[in-house]
């Protein structure tokens, strides 16, 4: 099994492989235009996952870089799962220097298990947190 190489160079990220797993894969995205994807791509800390220069794993992190960010658009493409790849990507971002010491938030459907792992637990008062969209 090759390794996975882990990036944040914004340049080597494939946009086009990242539309297509979010906006037709993915269940938290499903239809996402493009242009949406290439601001939020502008506006976060990206990381892609690639073997042999081909990108197979994408996450992003929208963060202040100094108390709060929020994990987001984590994926592994569908033949390259259950390899331990998104263990890696997992590893590199919390591993990043820019992130350390930030309070990090997800939302799962259903990934829990995974995500426990890594030490992510369910917060103490859901009843607390409030949400809106614009």
């Amino acid at each position: 099994m090759s390794s996975l190489t882990i990036s944040t160079n914004p340049k080597q990220l494939d946009h086009v492989f990242i539309h297509r797993y979010l906006s037709e894969q993915s269940y938290w995205a499903k239809g996402m235009r493009a242009t949406t994807l290439r601001k939020a791509l502008a506006n976060s800390l990206c990381f892609g996952g690639f073997l042999d220069g081909q990108q197979i794993a994408f996450a992003r992190v929208v963060t202040d870089f100094a108390t709060f960010a929020y994990l987001r658009d984590v994926f592994v493409d569908t033949p390259y799962q259950r390899r331990g790849y998104g263990k890696t990507l997992m590893q590199a971002i919390l591993q990043h220097p820019e992130l350390a010491g930030v309070t990090l938030l997800l939302h799962t459907n259903d990934a829990h298990d995974f995500y426990e792992k890594f030490g992510f637990f369910k917060p103490a008062m859901p009843e607390r947190q409030m949400l809106r969209r614009l």
